[in-house]
This record gives C-alpha cells, sequence and structure tokens, in this order.
C-alpha cells in the first residue's frame, strides 16, 4: 500500500550492490520520541532518497498546512500518516561509502509490540531513541529487554529532542546515567550515548554547535563503528527437521530429510547427529528441488539430505554435525521472555512451545522476576505473568527439545508460546536445567499422599 504522497519505503528499495558489506539495524523506543524523524535525516542527509522525493514531501506538506517532519518520509501507510504513529516495521535502506545499511523502524505504541519484536529480531545492531522532554518510559525500557532478549549487544541509546530542554547538558546526564544502570542490570553493557535534535539536525550526521559539551560521536558515525557480526555459516550447524519425504515413483526409494538451515555448512559425507534422539548417521548427499546435487550447502538454504544408515527421526528434531558442539537437550530450563497474551501467564495451564521446528506442550514452573509493567521495577515473587511484562521464568515442556543458549547460538535459543491458536509471548533459553523438582514429580508425590475417596460401598 502507498500512500497519496507517493512514498512506497517499503517497495521503493535502494540498489544495494552484491559485493558491498551490508549491515541491518532496528530502531526502536517509545511511542513518538523520533524514531522516524532520525531515520529520515539520515536518509536525506546520505543522499539516499530518491529525487526529488524530499520537495515532493515538503511541497505536499505546504498544500494541507501541515508542517513538514522528516518522519512522513518514512511512514508509508495512510493509517500511520493520519495518526501520527508507526504500526508495522518499515524497512528502508541508505548507503555510505562504507557499506549498505537496511533500516527497521520498529514500532512504538504498546499495542504492536508484536510488530516491534519482528523488526529488531531481523537486526544486527540498534539504536534505542528517548525523548530528553519525556524521558524515560515503559516502552523505553521493554525494548531494552527486549534488545537483551533477542541477544543483540550493538546498541546506541540516542537522547532525542534535545532543543526542547534547551540543549541542557543535565538532562542528558540523568537520562543516561539512569538507563546506561538499567541496560547494565539486563545485560546490555557499554551502550554508547548521542544527544541529538533529528528536527534541528543535531549530530545525526555532524557535529552539534548547539551541545558543544559532548565530544562523542555522531548518530552516522556510531552507526559506521559497528561491527558486522560473524557469519551465520561460521557458527555450529543446526538444521531443524521439518520433515521426512518418501518418493516411490520411478523406484525412487529415497527418504529426504527437509529444513532449513539457520547456521553453518556441512558436505556430503559429512557424519550428523539428530538431537534429543541423539541417532546418528552421514550426509549422503544434498538434494534440492527441481535442482542438481550439490556438494555442500551453507546457512540460509532449505534443503533436503538422504542419509547412508537409514534411521528413524521426527520433524522437530534438530540435526547437526557429529564433530561440532552438540546443543543442549533438556526438558526444563529458564528462559528470558516477553509476555503479549490477552489473559496472563499462570501457573498449571498447559502451553504449546515452538523452539525451531520442536512443538511440544509447555507449563511454566517458576516465576523468577518480573518486569512490572506500571512502575519498571523488578518484581519477585509473583505467580503470574500480564500482558506486556518481561520476565525471567523456568519453564517445564512435556518432553526434551534441542535448543542453544542466547549467549551462543540465537537463532536456535528463541521460541515462541502459544495460546489458545495465538503467539502469546517470545522468548530466549539463557540456561537449562536437569536439577530441581520436575512439575511431573510433584504431581506423582501429590497423588501418592493424597487419599482419594472410592465410591464402592460395602
Amino acid at each position: 500500500m502507498t500512500t497519496e504522497l507517493d512514498i512506497p519505503i517499503l517497495e521503493e528499495r535502494l540498489a544495494v550492490t552484491s559485493d558491498r558489506e551490508q549491515i541491518s539495524i532496528a530502531f526502536v523506543g517509545h511511542v513518538d520520541h523520533g524514531k522516524s524523524s532520525v531515520i529520515g535525516r539520515l536518509l536525506a542527509e546520505t543522499g539516499s532518497l530518491p529525487s526529488g522525493k524530499l520537495e515532493q514531501v515538503k511541497a505536499h506538506c505546504e498544500r494541507n498546512a501541515r508542517p513538514f517532519e522528516y518522519a512522513f518520509l518514512l511512514d508509508a501507510l495512510k493509517a500511520e500518516q493520519s495518526q501520527g504513529i508507526t504500526i508495522d516495521a518499515a524497512r528502508c535502506f541508505f548507503h555510505t561509502e562504507k557499506r549498505d545499511y537496511m533500516v527497521n523502524d520498529a514500532p512504538g505504541h504498546v499495542e504492536f509490540l508484536k510488530n516491534m519484536v519482528t523488526g529488531a529480531a531481523r537486526a544486527e545492531a540498534a539504536l534505542l531513541v528517548i525523548d530528553a522532554e519525556e524521558g524515560i518510559r515503559e516502552n523505553s525500557k521493554r525494548h531494552g529487554y527486549i534488545l537483551s532478549m533477542l541477544g543483540l549487544r550493538q546498541v546506541a541509546v540516542l537522547v532525542n529532542k534535545m532543543d526542547l530542554v534547551g540543549y541542557d547538558q543535565s538532562v542528558y546526564a540523568a537520562i543516561r546515567d539512569e538507563f546506561a544502570a538499567f541496560l547494565a542490570n539486563i545485560g546490555v553493557p557499554g551502550p554508547a550515548f548521542i544527544p541529538i535534535s533529528a528536527r534541528m539536525g543535531e549530530n545525526i550526521t555532524e557535529r552539534s554547535e548547539a551541545m558543544p559539551w559532548f565530544d562523542g560521536m555522531t548518530v552516522l558515525d556510531q552507526i559506521e563503528s559497528f561491527e558486522k557480526p560473524r557469519g551465520d555459516a561460521e557458527r555450529p550447524f543446526r538444521m531443524p527437521v521439518q520433515d521426512i519425504y518418501r518418493f516411490s515413483a520411478d523406484n525412487d526409494d529415497r527418504r529426504i530429510v527437509a529444513g532449513m538451515i539457520e547456521t553453518g555448512s556441512v558436505e556430503a559425507g559429512t557424519h550428523v547427529t539428530f538431537h534429543p534422539s541423539g541417532k546418528q548417521s552421514a550426509i549422503k548427499s544434498i538434494e534440492g528441488f527441481n535442482a542438481p546435487q550439490r556438494p555442500s550447502v551453507e546457512a540460509g538454504y532449505s534443503v533436503g539430505f538422504t542419509l547412508a544408515d537409514q534411521v528413524f527421526v521426527r520433524p522437530g528434531e534438530t540435526m547437526c554435525r557429529t564433530d561440532e558442539p552438540a546443543p543442549r537437550v533438556a526438558s526444563r530450563f529458564r528462559a528470558n521472555m516477553f509476555w503479549m497474551g490477552h489473559s496472563p501467564m499462570i501457573r498449571g495451564r498447559r502451553y504449546k512451545l515452538k523452539l525451531s521446528a520442536a512443538c511440544v506442550g509447555v507449563e511454566l514452573a517458576e516465576v523468577i522476576t518480573v518486569l512490572d509493567a506500571s512502575d519498571l521495577t523488578s518484581v519477585q515473587g509473583s505467580q503470574e505473568i500480564e500482558r506486556h511484562d518481561v520476565a525471567e521464568v523456568v519453564l517445564e515442556a512435556t518432553h526434551p527439545v534441542a535448543f542453544d543458549l542466547s549467549g551462543e547460538v540465537e537463532k536456535t535459543s528463541r521460541f515462541v508460546i502459544v495460546d489458545d491458536y495465538e503467539i502469546a509471548a517470545c522468548g530466549t533459553v539463557v540456561e537449562d536445567l536437569h536439577d530441581g523438582t520436575s512439575l511431573l514429580d510433584l504431581r506423582v508425590r501429590e497423588r501418592e499422599y493424597t487419599w482419594a475417596k472410592g465410591s464402592v460401598v460395602k
């Protein structure tokens, strides 16, 4: 969908040269704190807009007696422009001499947190925007927590709208100190902080004369300093098994184990192990739909494998190289989780866990801490998780599942929880737990020590 402004930012992508490095960046933060304005400034000042686009938008604003805002370059949906908020996770591109950038403009409104997670999950670095006049708000901390949960470690905080507080250094310092302490507590150490004004163009691509007390980098310099993370192909091999296909026509007796390779690479002849079953075999051939066999394949490809030894594996297992570190296998694990369900998450209720290709029942075994949505404090001893709360929990699945920890292989540490056919939560596994009393043990013990009166009479 495009608007009468003819700003198809979601569709009109700048040419990205394939041999140039590309990095994906998410812009997050509370609603109306200026994420889209910062991105619009970057597009304009790096010469990344289509020819005449800026003038077209300014002319449209003048005809309709509306003040021009750089956010209008991003808000490509009519509903967004009429309400002044970002609803979907819009994507756009800009480039510098160094490399190409894909930007995800994540929505800041609390009702669109699912969209924010979608945008941030694609990113390799993030910029979190805070309004200097409003200060740290609910979604400022929620979004910071979600960035940590997704495993993003390259984070910079932009204290925007400094012009509204007279470029007061003490206002910036107070926000910086409070939010830096919060991020350190949730595992985001040493983020950069930059005071800016997207509306006035201060500290966006050039150093601000209005804030001589700040000697750090501009937003563009900070973005250029982000490092390209290690490629997925260099990580341990992980392929969640989506299905097993059997062909019988024309005497074709192949059994093909199919899925998408999340990380790593393999070659024909590689010895593999399936987890959690532990069954082993070797790759006989690498198959593709209507394509010739290939000698090797890496992360990002959806492929099929025939095996040298026919072993029985089920969809939901994870195929790994035998000569590389194995994933964790457990039915009980500690996780960081963001709850989006309409009803609270409670103990004793059965939910559905989807982790990689596995789909098993799961229950809330323990609530360790909850970041309260009203006053943004950590609460211990809670028995349930309310909507829009972020929490550290212990989950227990009905069957063992294979996973990696968020600090090891992020893609296979992420999960979602389904409640009544709707995605109600997303999270990452941070520790596998093999000690402690399981929910099953507790129920067996309760059954053994509870007298059940029968109806048989003498």
